[in-house]
């Protein structure tokens, strides 16, 4: 699925309305365009008119210094409405009206051109265009950018039919081996809630909500969910070491902190983002589902954001590959409605991104568009990671093939990969993945600062062909920044997160342009 990734920072040395933004991947070589731009007072305005009429939580500022003007961001016929109203013409034209000035925003120019021509490369293969929206600037991840819309009547972003859409982040730690599930396995996690609900029979509910199928259809995979109530962090450790979930879902109590925030198991056990993930990636959990206020809210001090504070992007920093959390407070009817939704879809075999769109697309339908519950829910994907959650039976395994044919009696080539430096290494490749990066977790370890900790891998194919065994060798770039290339015809290219099949004798780099050059070579047995 061809992808554009979009990034947002604040210029700091030009002042502090500056911001620059880029195309971080684009699925053609010309997509990589920049723009810098000023933060418009009208944004501040609208966005405080939102908080004041939406937010469950205090003010949060965009700039240090805030502006002091005062005049109306709206279109002089709007009429703001009796005080605590929070439905009706007004708020569906707030919503609106925000959502239209950030799209006016973002999209301009080369910026615009890239997400046009990346939606129409998306058509031309007849799928879906994965949209993901990196923002470095803290002040700005409370902001709902899910409801970015270019036109009245135009859809949401999130909504989009022809888009899917996530934030990510790229100062991010390698995801760890993800092994391939066909069922859903949930570890349920309900820690103190300020609410006084019966913990046991909310237990209940979301047990029933997760594993209810529609009808008697073989479609959905299966669900088996685990649940425990009010653990003690030790007792949460142990059940996550079993290593037999891939989705983590929590319910209860949460607040913002520096550290991620933090999640009540018990009222006075407290677990902490940072502390969450390192079991979390450890154990190979693939999706964490946070249905606890603020999971996606920034912490802040005098109404300023903390940089890297929200639990999302703590988890999806330290490698988690998915994390689905609330931007503010949410009804439990709502959440029930979006979790029943959002499992039924991950169930019937659709990547997580598209599963959030299919169930915001369902709280709008409930709850309406002047609503803020479809806005709510704020999807991560570690930017290496394709959401896809788990496989269908008739698709056949996705990680390696086997490269064990039985009966096959003519012996093999051997691959390496040598260093066509003096005294360079010859590094023998593996019949299945071998993994290429800076850190010595790797197969193929290159200590240079250009080069990610994960930065490539190079795996093969077996086909079997008239009784000829056939192995296809394949170069796949994961760096942060598409820094793999090849030798071509027209010279150095980049690979740009893709596949491309390798040839003995061609020559590939990793990192810098200027770097090492390796040659891949294939000899007979």
């Amino acid at each position: 699925m061809p992808s554009l990734n979009l990034a947002i920072a604040r210029l700091l040395n030009t002042g502090t309305d500056n911001f620059a933004i880029w195309v971080v991947k684009a699925p053609y070589p010309s997509g990589y365009v920049l723009r810098d731009c000023v933060w418009p007072v009208e944004l501040t305005q609208v966005w405080q008119e939102w908080q004041q009429m939406f937010a469950g939580h205090d003010r949060l500022d965009i700039s240090p210094n805030p502006t002091s003007q005062k005049a109306n961001p709206f279109p002089i016929d709007w009429i703001s409405p009796p005080s605590g109203q929070t439905t009706g013409p007004y708020s569906s034209r707030l919503m609106q009206y925000l959502g239209m000035n950030l799209w006016r925003w973002v999209f301009d120019g080369q910026i615009l051109g890239s997400l046009e021509r990346s939606r129409g490369i998306a058509m031309g293969q007849h799928t879906r265009l994965r949209f993901r929206l990196e923002i470095r600037d803290p002040d700005l991840i409370a902001f709902p950018w899910e409801i970015m819309q270019r036109e009245p009547g135009q859809s949401a972003m999130s909504l989009s039919q022809d888009l899917l859409f996530s934030r990510t982040s790229s100062e991010v730690d390698a995801l760890p081996y993800l092994r391939t599930d066909q069922a859903l396995s949930i570890l349920l996690v309900l820690g103190h809630d300020n609410k006084k609900l019966q913990l046991e029979q909310e237990a209940a509910i979301l047990q029933q909500i997760l594993v209810d199928t529609p009808g008697n259809s073989q479609r959905y995979a299966p669900c088996v969910v685990n649940q425990l109530i009010q653990p003690t962090p030790q007792q949460l450790i142990d059940q996550l070491e079993t290593k037999a979930y891939n989705v983590f879902f929590y319910a209860g109590h949460g607040l913002p902190d520096p550290d991620g925030g933090l999640l009540f198991l018990r009222q006075d056990m407290p677990l902490n983002g940072i502390e969450l993930a390192q079991v979390l990636t450890r154990t190979g959990v693939k999706l964490a589902v946070f249905n606890a206020c603020w999971g996606a809210q920034p912490a802040a001090i005098n109404h300023q954001a903390i940089p890297a504070s929200s639990l999302a992007e703590v988890l999806i920093r330290h490698g988690v590959p998915a994390v689905l959390g609330m931007r503010d407070e949410i009804a439990d009817h709502e959440s029930h409605s979006f979790i029943q939704a959002f499992t039924e879809a991950l169930r019937s075999h659709k990547p997580i991104d598209e599963a959030v769109a299919q169930a915001r697309q369902e709280l709008l339908t409930l709850y309406k568009f002047n609503q803020p519950a479809w806005t709510l829910p704020v999807l991560y994907l570690h930017p290496d990671f394709n959401g896809e959650l788990i496989k269908n039976l008739d698709e056949g395994i996705t990680e390696l093939p086997d490269t064990a044919i039985p009966d096959i009696g003519s012996p093999l080539p051997t691959a390496s990969l040598r260093s066509l430096t003096p005294k360079g290494k010859t590094w023998l490749l593996r019949n299945g993945v071998t993994r290429i990066g800076r850190t010595k977790d790797n197969d193929i370890v290159i200590p240079e600062p250009s080069v990610s900790k994960r930065h490539a891998e190079i795996f093969c194919r077996n086909t079997l062909t008239d009784a000829t065994l056939v192995r296809t060798y394949y170069l796949q770039d994961f760096s942060t920044y598409g820094t793999t290339w090849f030798l071509g015809p027209n010279g150095w290219q980049q690979i740009l997160r893709e596949e491309v099949p390798l040839k003995s004798g061609m020559q590939v780099k990793f990192g810098s342009a200027r770097g090492e050059t390796w040659e891949f070579v294939i000899q007979d047995s």
